[in-house]
């Protein structure tokens, strides 16, 4: 039996946590067309959906996509239009991370591109969108955290070494600055991880698409460096890495959910 599009956990809180680039599972259709560099699925947010697996006790919601990223993009507008200057993967990735070949030979064509996303695409937003509105509707305002990792190093993506921490608030667009400062001032108060906020990442189509203050709905990205809670080769959790720095994102989540946009 095919797993669902994805798994979902409402909340009673005003804070939904969107993790949409941890899954891993490839239709055999696709799967049989992947290269085989794009096969084991390098470009995975690994374990993201571990990481974050312990919101729902806090009464906080979860959204974990099920399928991988190289059928379809969640965090990529339907029309594909580019996020970020330069050569960045796109809706229906045909390029790792890398720069190698996804497909064996033939790309996906339009028709199969528009399969996806309607099979795929369409009900992971359409089912944040819903609990946004009922989470708005019964508390005044909304809050998405899209939680993401990376490699540490992507050369074809960014030069150097990826900061330990990375705050995507679509340059201060997608949030209040209340908000943003809360989640920056957890991040300040401790010197074990480095952090940056609206660099290299700052905020995919997720947190772009839901993110309007105005609109009492706030979103923030955070893409996570995976060398600070796994090991990257071969992809491995690590409990005493991921130990460490699950208080902060605790801590994190506590002060986003303390966080009120009438004392904003």
């Amino acid at each position: 039996m095919s797993p669902g599009i994805f798994e979902f956990t409402p909340g009673r809180l005003p804070l939904l946590v969107s993790v949409p680039h941890a899954g891993t599972c490839i239709p055999e259709s696709i799967r049989r067309q992947l290269s085989a560099v794009a096969t084991p699925l390098p470009d995975t947010d690994w374990f993201v959906d571990r990481l974050y697996s312990w919101v729902v006790e806090t009464g906080v919601g979860l959204i974990t996509a099920n399928y991988s990223r190289y059928v379809i993009d969640l965090n990529r507008p339907p029309d594909d239009a580019a996020l970020y200057p330069g050569k960045i993967p796109g809706l229906v990735p045909d390029r790792t991370f890398s720069g190698h070949c996804v497909y064996e030979k033939e790309t996906p064509d339009a028709d199969e591109v528009q399969r996806r996303i309607t099979k795929y695409w369409q009900p992971y937003h359409q089912a944040i969108r819903a609990e946004l509105d009922r989470m708005r509707e019964i508390h005044g305002y909304a809050i998405l955290f899209d939680a993401h990792s990376i490699r540490s190093a992507v050369p074809g993506l960014f030069e150097g070494k990826l900061p330990d921490l990375n705050l995507g608030s679509f340059n201060g667009q997608s949030a209040a600055p209340g908000l943003i400062n809360t989640a920056l001032g957890v991040f300040g108060g401790q010197n074990r991880f480095s952090h940056v906020a609206d660099q290299r990442f700052k905020g995919g189509y997720i947190t772009r698409h839901f993110g309007h203050p105005s609109q009492n709905l706030h979103a923030l990205q955070l893409e996570m460096s995976q060398t600070v809670y796994m090991c990257e080769d071969p992809p491995t959790y690590d409990h005493e890495a991921a130990a460490k720095v699950q208080p902060l994102l605790e801590l994190l989540i506590r002060r986003l959910l303390a966080w009120n946009p009438d004392s904003a």
